[in-house]
């Protein structure tokens, strides 16, 4: 198949890139340094030409409200215009798991607005949410991060290797579409504060983890259903340990 990653040079983006190659697909990767930007509609038409599947993994720049609000938008809209236009068969998207569950996040809410734009489109969808990445835990202790402590909530996240969200992305890109959302998470449901103190402690990081249930998880409260995966969630297979023992 022809299969068009937007994004396609970032951090999954470049590892579907390489799963879809290494199974004998024609993949492209159009992200705004070879001249395919989302947001303005630059490039677009030339990138999908031919294309029968794209999956969008692009991320917004900014996470201001109206910024990701318009990035989410503005990128959606353009990309199933020129996919319709492409004559594509199957579009796939990267979201969040528990997004309408946390609606104080601007950026969940925008991820929301994307969703909606997708499911009322003109092209064959399939909605991949995927927990929050191993590999941005420490993003999540910085911003927490007061003096030296690190007030978490102990509510649980389910999180995932990277790798693993790209394995389930070029796997949904190579099936029929779904024309509806499926779930993927790491194998270990862990209390946040739990989970950061782990991962600091695997750096040699010295500052404290404090549990707190008032503390903020990038500005808005989440609690115990907010981020975890439903029933009939994929499970990927690597478990945090694994992660931290690769040297991630």
């Amino acid at each position: 198949m022809n299969i068009v990653i937007i994004g396609g040079t970032g951090l999954i983006g470049k590892q579907v890139v390489k799963l879809l190659s290494q199974a004998g697909h024609a993949v492209t990767a159009a992200a705004p340094s070879n001249g395919v930007n989302a947001v303005t509609g630059e490039g677009l038409d030339q990138a999908l030409a031919g294309a029968q599947v794209v999956v969008d993994v692009t991320n917004s720049p900014s996470f201001e409200d109206e910024a990701v609000m318009h990035f989410f938008r503005a990128s959606t809209q353009n990309l199933l215009a020129a996919s319709e236009r492409a004559g594509v068969r199957h579009f796939v998207a990267l979201s969040v798991v528990g997004s309408e569950r946390v609606p104080d996040s601007g950026y969940f809410r925008a991820k929301v607005a994307q969703e909606a734009l997708i499911k009322a489109g003109p092209v064959p969808y399939t909605l991949v949410r995927a927990t929050q990445f191993f590999e941005f835990l420490m993003s999540v202790a910085q911003v927490g991060t007061v003096g030296n402590t690190v007030p978490m909530p102990p509510a649980p996240l389910q999180p995932i290797a990277a790798a693993d969200v790209a394995a389930a992305l070029a796997e949904v890109a190579m099936q029929a579409p779904l024309n509806g959302t499926c779930e993927v998470a790491g194998p270990e449901a862990v209390p946040l504060d739990a989970l950061i103190r782990r991962v600091l402690q695997a750096r040699q990081d010295p500052r404290e983890v404090v549990s707190d249930v008032n503390a903020m998880y990038f500005g808005t409260r989440i609690d115990e259903r907010s981020l975890v995966p439903g029933p009939g969630a994929r499970i990927a297979p690597t478990t945090l340990a694994q992660w931290l023992a690769n040297g991630s």
